[in-house]
């Protein structure tokens, strides 16, 4: 006699089923509409800085410790809106699709938002400018200058290039080969990027294993407590820390680089909508909205900053790199700026 097993079903993994009496079917079409709204929202915003970064084909202009920073602050916000609204998930059970969708559009808020965001890391890392990411060294023994010093030709560096350079040594013109090596800001970055990854992978797996592993109470066990907690509060930290490298940056380069004047123009404001459509969301809390509050403030005052540089740009006959145009303001960004008068 052959005994089939059958596997359980993945439903099977958050037995039991939750009481019908913490599961709220009510239909809220304000919330629902400003949700749909908030997500449309968010592409529409992204989309300008996607875009910029791939038509100018490079990403200068970002810092590197912003884009870790705003990646695993909007990861920790994620993994924390799983962890607070995980009842709701189980709810998912016994309530219609509607009901379960509607239910959820906090969560998918949240997700969305480190999608996209994580897009321009990926964005970052694939349009790093050759100029910055290679650079041309000569032996210590031979140069004036030390190790590490680049050509003077002023040509980007191609990967895997051997070159001839023309060095003065103790007065006399001679023939140096140089080599190509990564620079240190293209390494760092590449060392961010794995770090961004492991943040989350690792963040991603304790969270789902404490989520199906301890059984579903209400309040939520202590453990789920403390780590919703910690990464909401990280998230915090993250988010407040996240901007004042970009600021330094762009401070000091007087440059608008591949910033998107636009983006920000459009998600300073619906960042103000999308607290108050987490703050009335069941099932969160202010540690699930109060990082995107801060994280509002502070891309307003980038905002300010690169409006200012724009000014200056437009006054020196300079574009968002530093190189001289022809002409006055194009693109996205003129709209923003009011026409200076002539002095």
């Amino acid at each position: 006699m052959v005994i089939a097993t059958i596997s359980p079903p993945v439903s099977s993994i958050m037995r039991p089923p939750p009481d019908p009496s913490q599961c709220s079917g009510t239909h809220d079409v304000p919330t629902l509409v400003l949700s749909l709204g908030l997500c449309t929202g968010l592409v529409i915003s992204y989309l300008p800085q996607h875009i910029r970064i791939i038509r100018a084909g490079t990403s200068e202009g970002f810092s590197p410790w912003f884009l870790l920073l705003g990646a695993t602050s909007s990861a920790s916000g994620m993994l924390n809106i799983l962890i607070v609204q995980w009842p709701l998930f189980r709810c998912c059970r016994i309530l219609s699709s509607g009901r379960c969708f509607e239910s959820l559009l906090g969560f998918y808020q949240v997700t969305l938002q480190w999608l996209l965001f994580t897009i321009i890391l990926i964005l970052y890392l694939y349009y790093y400018p050759a100029h910055l990411k290679y650079q041309r060294t000569l032996p210590f023994s031979t140069s004036q200058n030390g190790y590490g010093t680049t050509g003077s030709n002023g040509e980007s560096p191609e990967p895997g290039e051997s070159n001839i350079v023309q060095e003065n040594v103790n007065g006399v013109s001679k023939a140096v080969k140089a080599r190509l090596s990564t620079t240190p800001e293209w390494r760092l970055a590449v060392t961010l990027g794995i770090v961004v990854a492991l943040h989350l992978g690792l963040l991603l797996l304790l969270s789902l294993a404490l989520l199906l592993v301890l059984p579903p109470t209400s309040p939520p066990h202590p453990l789920l407590q403390y780590l919703a907690t910690f990464l909401g509060v990280s998230a915090l930290i993250l988010s407040v820390l996240q901007y004042a490298p970009q600021m330094y940056k762009t401070y000091r380069a007087k440059l608008v680089g591949a910033l998107s004047l636009g983006t920000m123009a459009i998600q300073v404001p619906g960042s103000v909508l999308f607290v108050l459509s987490l703050v009335f969301r069941p099932g969160t809390d202010w540690t699930s909205w109060l990082v995107y509050a801060v994280t509002g403030v502070m891309q307003g005052a980038l905002l300010v900053i690169c409006i200012i540089w724009k000014r200056r740009q437009r006054r020196l006959g300079i574009d968002d790199f530093g190189l001289p145009i022809p002409g006055g303001p194009s693109g996205e960004t003129s709209a923003l700026l009011p026409p200076e008068e002539d002095d």
